[in-house]
């Protein structure tokens, strides 16, 4: 079979949770915390801090602000951090297991024709998460937004990939499974498919993302459909 014609749209996936299962951290926080569900609020409470920080026209890598958060949840909790809880935590960030629905889905699109690119909260490194996922060789690129010391869904972290790959911000269509890094994108200029993953929803306000799905076997199969 002949290769797929090369399309004009790009796609810019999210990492954390669109393609990686945060999830397998409730061991952690059931063990630390004594309630798995102190995970939400921990990942919440990260991209809070994390758009406080960029509001306030400050910075410190995701890696930090996750360990800051955890260690703040644990003086709220009145929870005793054992020596080496902090650098276990970053530990299993940095090795997620994608979901299943993944990979079948990267090669849908690779297969169709479309470049692809990741943005991510996460610092840079030598092997990033997604490389631990064995993803990455579905990506051209990686960009953080350790480059703009900005966190998305600023409008500088989606033009860092605009710039970085010599193209307008309307050629771009971010990929993710948060409403709010949908809204930045669409916001900045980008299209935005949205991944329902369990525990979220769409948001009813606008800019509201053209394609919604409820798993990224379904949004990429729409996107196929629509981008050219």
């Amino acid at each position: 079979m002949p290769p797929a014609e090369r399309r004009e749209r790009i796609l810019v996936f999210d990492v954390n949770e669109t393609l990686l299962d945060l999830d397998t951290l409730e061991p952690f926080f059931a063990r630390t915390f004594g309630d798995r569900r102190v995970l939400r609020r921990w990942f919440a409470e990260l991209i809070l801090y994390a758009e406080a920080f960029t509001l306030s026209s400050r910075y410190a890598s995701f890696t930090d602000l996750a360990v800051a958060v955890l260690e703040m949840l644990a003086s709220i909790h009145a929870v005793s951090l054992g020596p080496n809880d902090a650098s276990e935590l970053v530990t299993a960030m940095r090795h997620l297991p994608p979901h299943p629905d993944a990979r079948p889905a990267l090669g849908m699109l690779t297969d169709a024709g479309f470049r692809m690119v990741t943005l991510t909260n996460s610092p840079p490194a030598d092997e990033t998460p997604l490389d631990n996922a064995r993803l990455g060789d579905f990506f051209e690129r990686q960009f953080s937004v350790d480059t703009v010391k900005r966190y998305k869904p600023a409008t500088p972290t989606y033009e860092l990939v605009a710039q970085g790959l010599g193209v307008e911000l309307a050629r771009l269509r971010l990929v993710a499974c948060h409403p709010w890094d949908t809204l930045g994108a669409a916001a900045a200029g980008c299209a935005a498919a949205l991944v329902i993953r369990p525990g979220t929803a769409a948001l009813g306000l606008d800019p509201r993302p053209d394609i919604v799905g409820t798993d990224l076997l379904s949004v990429a199969a729409k996107i196929i459909a629509t981008d050219q």
